[in-house]
């Protein structure tokens, strides 16, 4: 009998997964990330929220576009941007829940992140049944309010059989 296809969604908070591999001295390629999450956790929308929109990073946004990642953006006052902090938690809990409420559609989420702030949400995703797994960048980044967390839950994206699959490796110039 076929198993039955699983539909996901996946919250990235941008600033935690990158904090989270550039702590350890390694880089994700977003496109080798973005395949690992469909292939792995069956991800069919991958949110990536940053904290800000800055013109210097317009690389950023267009690689992760392409990749297959929806960006979204914190929203600001314009007389904030100069504090530029990101602290996205909030957009993110509200897109998920959001989703729960509106898009009948898809079946759990991934989220990744190590952020303590969201595990009120995943206790009540895991309550009813809508929570796949949160992706830690590095055991470091993981808040130790999720310590009771079973492994069912979780992963660690700095483990070897992992890192090799997304890790950017740099490509080296040919000739002179």
């Amino acid at each position: 009998m076929k198993e039955p296809k699983e539909n996901n969604l996946a919250f990235i908070d941008g600033q935690n997964l990158h904090l989270g591999t550039t702590q350890n001295n390694w880089k994700v390629d977003l496109y080798k990330f973005r395949i690992y999450l469909k292939d792995k956790y069956k991800v069919r929308e991958a949110y990536y929220f940053l904290g800000y929109i800055s013109e210097e990073q317009q690389d950023l946004y267009n690689n992760l576009q392409k990749a297959g990642f929806i960006v979204l953006f914190k929203e600001h006052s314009p007389n904030l941007k100069a504090e530029k902090k990101g602290n996205v938690d909030t957009d993110i809990v509200f897109e998920i829940m959001k989703n729960l409420i509106d898009n009948k559609d898809f079946d759990r989420v991934v989220l990744v992140s190590g952020d303590g702030d969201y595990k009120k949400v995943i206790d009540y995703l895991i309550k009813k049944d809508k929570f796949k797994k949160i992706l830690f960048p590095n055991k470091k980044f993981a808040s130790s309010l999720y310590k009771n967390l079973t492994v069912k839950f979780y992963d660690y994206l700095e483990g070897i059989d992992v890192k090799s699959k997304i890790e950017y490796l740099h490509k080296k110039k040919k000739g002179p």
